[in-house]
């Protein structure tokens, strides 16, 4: 059976569960999930699990992504992007320096108020089938964490390149509406390219019509998602029985942290934590029954 991660490219005017489906029909296997929503009009890195890789995905979703967007001053939609139904035209009289002072305030921890186009739940109702019945309700707003935020490049006199490097949970249509609120003329996503998710960027990433020619090849092995942190091998046939039972192991000289835990033959077993003295307790088991 296929175990392992895909680095797809997703095309613009896929959602990520049609990538989703369609890999499941490439590669037939029933357990597919990706680590991280992409919007149909977004294009770029989107981290596919598959097989028991899926035990993986919280992992993915919960760590930085970085962004190529475009901003479009002096526009308002009902969806905070372009493909939604224009509220408001306001003339732009912000120039690359005023968008500069503007952003500052938008470096760090912020908060956000998620959009009505979105999945979030409010009383067990998802916003955007909400929104799709005329409804708007209130949303409360979220901390999220903006560690890098440029210009890239003025494309026109109302439109700019942005990058952004973030945390879980931002969304960039609402970064390009507030930002154009902040400067009193209005803003859109006119356009998102994901470069970073789960520490894998564009340079992994293939696209769907690769892994229809090349199938199960393209797949990443599970450990690839833990490269950051050290590798530990057991050391007995004992060692691996209780890990695998579940009990923790100690292994004097393990630097404290989490660490990726390999079997005597060399199958990547969990992702532990590391305490001072070598305990480790597993945080997370990947090995097959």
């Amino acid at each position: 059976m296929p175990n392992g991660i895909l680095i797809i490219d997703k095309p613009a005017g896929w959602t990520s569960m049609d990538v989703c489906a369609k890999v499941r029909g490439i590669l037939h296997e029933k357990r597919v999930g990706h680590g991280g929503t992409l919007d149909p009009m977004a294009t770029g890195v989107l981290p596919v699990f598959v097989g028991r890789a899926t035990r993986a995905v919280e992992f993915a979703e919960n760590g930085r992504k970085e962004y190529l967007a475009g901003l479009r001053l002096g526009l308002a939609t009902d969806t905070q992007d372009v493909t939604g139904t224009a509220l408001e035209t306001r003339p732009v009289t912000a120039g690359r320096e005023e968008l500069e002072a503007a952003l500052a305030g938008f470096r760090g921890d912020i908060q956000q108020i998620p959009p009505m186009y979105s999945a979030v739940k409010v009383q067990g109702k998802k916003l955007y089938e909400l929104a799709r019945r005329g409804k708007e309700v209130e949303r409360k707003p979220r901390p999220v964490t903006i560690y890098e935020l440029e210009i890239l490049e003025a494309e026109s006199g109302t439109d700019f390149r942005l990058r952004c490097l973030c945390s879980k949970g931002t969304y960039i249509r609402t970064l390009c509406h507030d930002i154009g609120e902040a400067l009193g003329c209005g803003g859109a996503l006119y356009s998102l390219r994901r470069t970073m998710a789960a520490g894998f960027t564009l340079a992994d990433a293939v696209t769907l019509e690769d892994v229809q020619e090349r199938g199960e090849a393209l797949l990443r092995p599970l450990d690839s998602l833990f490269s950051q942190y050290p590798a530990v091998t057991l050391r007995s046939p004992g060692q691996e029985k209780r890990v695998r039972c579940g009990n923790p192991i100690t292994l004097p000289g393990t630097p404290e942290g989490p660490c990726r835990v390999y079997g005597q033959s060399g199958e990547f077993l969990c992702l532990s934590q590391a305490e001072a003295g070598g305990m480790l307790n597993s945080i997370k088991n990947f090995f097959g029954a």
